[in-house]
C-alpha cells in the first residue's frame, strides 16, 4: 500500500545543532525518557527508563550514569559555569551512588531524580543567557 494512507513509522526528530535551542531540546528529550516516559498503572507517577534499567544490576546503572553524564557533558558545551557543573555532576554521581544499593537504589530512582535536577540548571541558565530558546507551554 503506497500512497498518503499509508501509515507512517513514528520517529522522533532530534535537532543535531549545536546552538542553544537545539541543545535545549536534545536535554529536556533524554530526560524526558530517563525520568518520565512512562506512567505506573493504577497510581499515575510518572517514571523513566531510569527506573526501569536501574533494576538490572550494575550495568543499568552504568547506562543510565553515562546518560545522566550526557546531560552534564551537553551543560559544559553549552558554557554553564564550574559551579553548575559542579553540582550537576554531583546530582550524577549520587544518583549512580544509590544505585549501588540494592533495592533501596531503585527505590529512591522514584524519589531523587537527578536528571530531572540538571534539565532544571540548564533551563535556568538558558533563560537568562538565551532566552530565546524559552518555550512557552499551553
Amino acid at each position: 500500500m503506497d500512497g498518503p494512507d499509508r501509515p507512517q513509522p513514528l520517529s522522533l526528530q532530534l535537532p543535531t545543532g549545536t546552538d542553544p535551542a537545539s541543545v535545549r531540546a536534545r536535554v529536556e528529550a533524554v530526560e524526558l525518557l530517563l525520568e518520565r516516559s512512562f506512567r505506573v498503572p493504577g497510581v499515575n507517577v510518572p517514571i523513566g527508563l531510569d527506573a526501569i534499567i536501574g533494576l538490572v544490576p550494575i550495568v543499568g546503572d552504568i547506562v543510565t550514569t553515562a546518560m545522566g553524564a550526557y546531560i552534564v557533558w551537553e551543560a559544559r558545551n553549552l558554557g554553564l559555569s564550574k559551579w553548575q557543573l559542579t553540582r550537576m555532576g554531583a546530582n550524577v554521581a549520587f544518583d549512580a551512588a544509590l544505585g549501588l544499593v540494592p533495592v533501596v537504589g531503585d527505590a529512591a530512582d522514584f524519589v531523587f531524580r537527578s536528571n530531572t535536577r540538571n534539565l532544571r540548571i540548564i533551563k535556568k541558565h538558558l533563560d537568562k543567557h538565551h532566552p530565546e530558546t524559552r518555550v512557552i507551554e499551553g
